[in-house]
């Protein structure tokens, strides 16, 4: 019995090793050459694994969620500790040189300005996801081009927007969460003093936005920082969210 204990004691130390994934890097030149990307063309040392198709590109590059990469590299058995915490990666086309990692910067040829594009034609209303974002090179970009994919992704589009044209601020608002004529539960809360009371939304707002709130009690109308879906702030946490807002949208630009 004992000698059974301690082979099972051994089991289990031994267990974490043996299930653990591959040890990969993701390579400098993330490119793929035929619009089929593979494990492979993305890490280092990917061995049976870099057969593995993980997306498509349609253009000349596609934008990657990282957290997903990663989730799905782990299920084909390899190991990508991300140790730059990396959002995003960009795979290009490799006939137009070396790939790049999000966040990067590229020197573009005189004369050609490297933008975000759109990879499809996206409906008023749609979020956009990072499979919706290309770069292509133009010859200049748009005076509010985003500079980075995460200034766009998750963001609503205003318009229908077409296939292939360059990516501006302009196109894209921030998910509303109150819609006009929602009840919102409008809070104060500061050093211990906690109110809240309801009110009908007599305008359309985003996390951060200034929303007009009118008191259902008195009928007066409160101006207010939208805070999540039906709820509302009024005091110094309203004031820090849109002053955040607005700090994160002129980063943007």
């Amino acid at each position: 019995m004992k000698t059974l204990l301690l082979a099972a004691a051994a089991l289990l130390i031994a267990a974490p090793a043996a299930f653990a994934g591959q040890p990969v890097s993701l390579r400098q030149d993330t490119t793929d050459a035929d619009g089929v990307i593979t494990l492979g063309e993305l890490f280092d040392g990917a061995g049976s694994a870099g057969a593995v198709v993980i997306a498509r590109r349609v253009g000349p590059s596609v934008v990657l969620d990282a957290a997903q990469l990663q989730m799905t590299a782990r299920r084909a058995g390899l190991d990508w500790a991300n140790p730059q915490g990396l959002r995003r990666v960009i795979v290009r086309q490799g006939a137009e040189g070396g790939g790049q990692l999000a966040g990067a910067s590229a020197a573009a040829p005189r004369g050609n300005v490297e933008v975000l594009a759109y990879a499809r034609s996206l409906a008023a209303g749609e979020t956009v996801q990072p499979q919706d974002l290309v770069w292509i090179k133009v010859a200049s970009a748009p005076f509010d081009a985003p500079s980075d994919a995460d200034a766009m992704i998750g963001m609503t589009t205003k318009r229908p927007l077409r296939e292939g044209s360059a990516a501006s601020m302009r196109d894209v608002a921030a998910a509303q969460v109150i819609a006009k004529g929602d009840v919102v539960a409008v809070t104060y809360d500061y050093a211990g003093v906690a109110l809240t009371l309801q009110g009908k939304a007599m305008s359309a707002a985003a996390v951060g936005e200034a929303v007009s709130v009118q008191n259902t009690a008195s009928k007066k109308i409160i101006e207010a920082v939208a805070t999540g879906p039906g709820s509302a702030a009024v005091g110094p946490e309203a004031q820090a969210l849109k002053a955040s807002r607005n700090s994160v949208r002129y980063a943007a630009r």
